[in-house]
């Protein structure tokens, strides 16, 4: 995603089981070579994974104006 991934939108390279299909490639990209996932990120279990990641993503998704 040469322009990056906007929140809420998987990544394009992820398959039906979301799991990376560059994952050892050369040609993935060095920022995801470079996460370093941890507790924070990840929680427990797949549930507080995703709910962590959500909130990442609604956090730091850009700000939209409404001029009414």
């Amino acid at each position: 995603m040469p322009q990056g991934k906007p929140a809420g939108v998987p990544c394009v390279q992820l398959d039906d089981a979301l799991r990376c299909r560059l994952f050892g490639h050369p040609e993935r990209p060095a920022f995801c070579g470079t996460l370093k996932p941890g507790a924070d990120m990840c929680g427990a279990n797949r549930a507080e994974a995703m709910a962590l990641l959500s909130a990442l993503e609604r956090a730091t998704a850009p700000i939209t104006l409404s001029l009414s």
